[in-house]
This record gives C-alpha cells, sequence and structure tokens, in this order.
C-alpha cells in the first residue's frame, strides 16, 4: 500500500485540474458579474477544496478525496449543519451580516446558504492537510502534555457552557468566546463517546494537529475575505470595540478567530461521524505527515 501511494506521488490527479478550472471560471464571474455569488460561491470552493485536495495527492500519493470519495462526500453533508449552528449563534450576537439577503425568498436563501456552507469544512480539513505537508510541523521537542482527566474533561465543559451563557446574555462584550465555547462543549464529548479528539495527540504533547487545523483554516479566511470582498451578495461585519485596521471586510482581530474555529469543526465533525460511521472515522483525517 504504502509503495503504490509513492508511486502515485507527483502526479498531478483530474481532479485538481476541474478544481483549478472552478476557481478560474467562478473568481472572475463573482468579481465581475454582481448578483451572481449565490450561485459563484459553491463552484468557486468547490475548486480551492478540489485544488488544495490535488496538492495533498501529489505530495502524498493519497488525500481525503482519494482516500475514501464517500467520506469526502460526508464532509460537505456535515459542514452545512454545522456552519448553520453559528448562523444561529449569531442571530444573537449579530457579528455578521449579508448584503443583499433581502433580494430572496426565504426557501432560496436558505438552500443557496446550506449550499455555500457545506465547503467550510473540505476547504478547512483539506488545507489542514497541506499544512501538515509543507511545514513537516517538526518542533525541537513534545509540547505541554494534557491528558483528558476526568477533571480537565469536566472543567472544560463547565467553562464551555459558561462562556456560551456570557456570550448569550451579553452578546456585545462576550462574542468572542463563540468560537472557544462549542469547541469546550462538544471535546469533552468526544472522549467520552470514544471518538477521535485532538486530546489523542495532546495526551503525548504532540501539538502538530492543532497547528495544522489552526493554520489551515487561518489560510481559507485569508480566501474567504478576499473572495467576499469584491463579492454580490456579500457579508460584511458589525464587530465591537475590535473593527478597525481591515483586511478586506474583516476587521485584523477577527482574523484570530479562525484558529479555534477550525478545532470546532474538528470537534462537530468526529462527533457526527462517531453517531453515524462505524468506528467514527478516525483515521480518515491525517493532519500530520507522519500519519501517512
Amino acid at each position: 500500500m504504502a509503495s503504490s501511494a509513492t508511486e502515485r506521488t507527483g502526479k498531478w490527479p483530474v481532479h485538481g485540474w476541474i478544481g483549478l478550472a472552478l476557481i478560474a471560471v467562478f473568481w472572475t464571474l463573482n468579481w465581475s458579474l454582481p448578483g451572481l455569488t449565490h450561485w459563484g460561491f459553491f463552484p468557486l470552493w468547490l475548486g480551492y477544496a478540489l485544488t488544495v485536495d490535488a496538492l495533498v495527492f501529489r505530495r502524498k500519493g493519497h488525500s481525503l478525496l482519494t482516500r475514501s470519495p464517500a467520506a469526502y462526500a460526508g464532509l460537505f453533508l456535515v459542514s452545512a449543519p454545522a456552519w448553520w449552528l453559528f448562523e444561529l449563534i449569531n442571530l444573537r450576537t449579530q457579528n455578521w451580516l449579508y448584503l443583499g439577503e433581502e433580494t430572496f425568498t426565504t426557501l432560496q436563501y436558505a438552500l443557496f446558504s446550506t449550499l455555500s456552507f457545506s465547503t467550510v469544512i473540505p476547504a478547512v480539513f483539506g488545507t489542514a492537510e497541506l499544512v501538515g505537508i509543507w511545514g513537516r510541523l517538526k518542533p525541537p521537542g513534545p509540547g505541554p502534555v494534557i491528558r483528558p482527566t476526568p477533571p480537565v474533561l469536566g472543567g472544560m465543559f463547565a467553562a464551555g457552557g459558561l462562556m456560551l451563557l456570557l456570550l448569550l446574555f451579553w452578546p456585545t462584550h462576550f462574542f468572542p468566546l463563540v468560537w472557544c465555547s462549542v469547541y469546550c462543549l462538544l471535546e469533552p464529548l468526544n472522549v467520552k463517546l470514544g471518538n477521535r479528539s485532538l486530546f489523542d495527540d495532546l495526551a503525548r504533547g504532540d501539538w502538530r494537529p492543532v497547528i495544522a487545523l489552526g493554520a489551515g483554516c487561518l489560510i481559507c479566511g485569508f480566501f474567504w475575505e478576499m473572495w467576499n470582498f469584491y463579492s454580490y451578495p456579500k457579508w460584511v461585519y458589525r464587530i465591537p470595540y475590535a473593527d478597525r485596521y481591515h483586511l478586506f471586510e474583516m476587521p485584523l482581530a477577527g482574523y484570530l478567530g479562525y484558529l479555534p474555529f477550525s478545532l470546532e469543526l474538528f470537534a462537530l465533525y468526529h462527533l457526527v461521524a462517531g453517531l453515524f460511521l462505524p468506528g467514527g472515522n478516525r483515521h480518515y483525517l491525517r493532519l500530520i505527515d507522519a500519519e501517512s
């Protein structure tokens, strides 16, 4: 198996060409034809996800898509409801809104939004795998060891619940906690249910998966904000006490939210996978090159 993967390394797969073509076409259309973005967002980000997956395949000989097309499709299915969770919280915090939303019926808005949201997890996980290859992520020694002991898990879950309550009751002051609270609530559940957890690595002092996830999501964040800037419909932000020094529509401080957001996506995916798939797809996502 390892030899066949090695033989394929270096080849650019067909889905990579499809991805590049989708990016070229829909990047151009989204920026040049106002009002098309609700049609063009999904194929643009599908193109990104396929291109990143092809880059991983070229280096490793396997990737999220080629390891299991069915599991890859599952990433899209989990991604949409995962982001709808944050849209639900945003009804209270009101940190972002969509210009042009009023031109759609409720059904149209729900359908186009769900299709667009389905690309979040495939893009982030694919980019995280790519980061794991490029950087090799080899620190000089092991990092801090954090074991999932009952006090750690209990404290984490309690902190997540407290953070959620704070941001719901006082969203103007505590809105940033949305990017930590969900992870703190879900990761202890994953440990208790026997699902894959970042504690699998942190218990050994291995922080490379955390770094790969954070860096991968930050890279996606840059492209999300860049491609959004000249698009329409588009999103804009209303962020109390941090709405300055923008890079595209996003205030610079807002990019920090992408780091813990990546951990929430990891926890959400493995919670759902643990509920519906035998073994919870524990070994599907390979964030560091050593796992390949």
